[in-house]
């Protein structure tokens, strides 16, 4: 069996097309590794470093999230040694998922706060070769051109619309990333919505103040129309 090159090796072409999930991938993981890049050299205001590590989260996550739901249950299907091959980069998932959540627990002027975003970026990047080298050339192996082009599809359309933050809590696999997905991403997007810096509410406290406005609304309601 020929040895297939490392993706990020590959032209577009080779890919399938940029419509290919191989293409998106590697897209994705560019604008990742340039993002970290920048982070790392220390340019701009400490505003506009905090921006950038916040966009970072923001995109691994919906990146790494569809991949749990979309990709990875794949290539347990269709390549014998599938289930090794995603344990390894879910356990890298977890890692992160571990780390970026101690640092959202971190004040940027906590001495510990570079440590950490160090540590994060390091897994990611290992993650990002793992991905290139080891499971998305399985991928391509097994799928042709058509196929490569509709995974990228449902892969995109349930990272537009996946978690942006990091939940070590959460199953790695289906069902129970999907089940959790929707209140998650609803959690996390309005959170993306405040400023960066902004110490949001926890999940528990939005649950709550959501019934309660569910259960004000219902009662207003009621007596609107008892009142007709």
């Amino acid at each position: 069996m020929a040895m297939i090159l490392s993706i990020a090796e590959q032209s577009v072409r080779q890919l399938g097309g940029e419509a290919s999930v191989l293409a998106r991938q590697r897209r994705d993981h560019i604008k990742i590794d340039r993002m970290m890049t920048y982070y790392e050299s220390g340019s701009g205001t400490e505003a506009e470093r905090q921006r950038t590590l916040h966009d970072i989260v923001q995109l691994t996550f919906s990146h790494a999230f569809a991949e749990e739901v979309v990709l990875w249950p794949a290539l347990r299907r269709l390549a014998l040694d599938g289930e090794e091959l995603t344990a390894r980069v879910e356990e890298e998932h977890q890692e992160i998922n571990e780390l970026v959540a101690e640092l959202e627990r971190t004040a940027s002027d906590d001495p510990r706060h570079d440590e950490l975003v160090g540590r994060a970026f390091a897994w990611i990047r290992q993650d990002i070769r793992d991905e290139e080298d080891l499971l998305l050339p399985r991928l391509q192996e097994a799928l042709d051109r058509t196929r490569l082009r509709r995974l990228g599809s449902a892969w995109e359309t349930v990272r537009r619309t996946a978690p942006t933050r990091p939940h070590p809590a959460v199953s790695r696999r289906p069902p129970g990333n999907a089940v959790a997905g929707v209140p998650l991403s609803a959690f996390d997007r309005t959170r993306d919505l405040l400023p960066v810096g902004t110490r949001a509410p926890n999940a528990l406290t939005l649950v709550v103040a959501g019934a309660a406005a569910l259960m004000a609304w219902l009662v207003f309601a009621a007596v609107r129309h008892r009142r007709r």
